[in-house]
């Protein structure tokens, strides 16, 4: 904690070269996407995206979970996504899953979680929906040992994308094509970037 305390003390040393572009950020944001990824600490969008301050709105939580609309109360994850896109205005969301992680792992084994209530609870809102590939039905690796941790990761990214969808104000935006839905899938150990293509597939973008 005291090499995170001594860089924040300096924060102001290191960037006071870009004063000017920090003053401007305080007349307000204007990011270009909202960004809902895992709270991983190995996942940073601003790195991944080379993100300048202001650019990208973020949405963090275990698994990247969206809860659809109105099923579950309130919760920060709808408001989030409510005030990128009616305040904001972002055009574009991103659903971004990842490699090694532990809220689909936890999924993916079937582990109790007994001990992790707020943990259990959380994670069954993507339970269901991702019961075909847990199964195996769904099983993209053609192998009888069960899905791969990317298959369940990935097929995560579709669901919390049609969860997205089940929002009104997404809903009316994609109609009016004033709003573009992107899944990806970011890899850790290689850095690699997947997206979801029209067909179904991540792929790493060859351009």
């Amino acid at each position: 904690m005291k090499a995170l305390l001594d860089r924040a003390r300096t924060f102001t040393q290191r960037v006071e070269g870009e004063i000017g572009a920090y003053q401007k950020l305080a007349e307000g944001q204007y990011p270009e996407a909202l960004f809902i990824t895992c709270s991983d600490s190995r996942v940073i969008p601003a790195l991944i995206t080379d993100a300048r301050p202001g650019e990208i709105f973020e949405l963090r939580n275990a698994g990247n979970i969206v809860p659809p609309y109105g099923q579950h109360g309130a919760s920060g994850e709808a408001a989030t996504l409510e005030y990128a896109l009616e305040v904001l205005g972002v055009q574009d969301v991103v659903v971004c899953g990842h490699s090694h992680c532990g809220a689909m792992g936890a999924l993916k084994s079937g582990d109790d979680l007994t001990r992790l209530p707020g943990v259990d609870a959380w994670l069954a809102l993507a339970r269901p929906e991702l019961a075909p590939v847990l199964t195996g039905t769904s099983d993209s690796s053609g192998t009888s040992d069960g899905p791969s941790l990317a298959d369940v990761a990935q097929r995560n990214v579709v669901n919390q994308l049609a969860a997205v969808r089940t929002y009104p104000s997404v809903r009316q935006r994609l109609e009016e094509g004033r709003l573009r839905l992107h899944g990806w899938y970011y890899e850790v150990d290689t850095g690699r970037v997947y997206e979801l293509d029209d067909d179904g597939h991540f792929r790493v973008h060859a351009g």
